[in-house]
């Protein structure tokens, strides 16, 4: 996967997680995280799809569409997540 830049010069979203995951092992003090991969995702992946679907006016279609995904598996994550779609005003 490519990092896609916009127009104007900002760091790519991997420079970001890889901060903050640097500064969560460091919290650490030593001691080993449980089940990282899956405790990354549930942080990582609701506020994606909110944002997206902020971004697409609540559409799911347009919102699965842009995140690659089918609108079957964006409804179930957004299901599994307890996430909403807000009506469009």
């Amino acid at each position: 996967m490519s990092a896609h830049r916009t127009s104007f010069d900002a760091k790519p979203l991997s420079h970001s997680v890889s901060e903050c995951l640097d500064d969560y092992f460091r919290s650490l003090n030593g001691h080993s995280p449980a089940e990282l991969y899956d405790m990354i995702l549930d942080q990582v992946e609701p506020p994606l799809l909110r944002a997206t679907l902020r971004y697409c006016d609540n559409n799911q279609s347009r919102a699965a569409e842009m995140l690659g995904l089918n609108r079957a598996t964006l409804r179930k994550k957004l299901r599994h997540h307890r996430i909403t779609a807000k009506p469009a005003r």
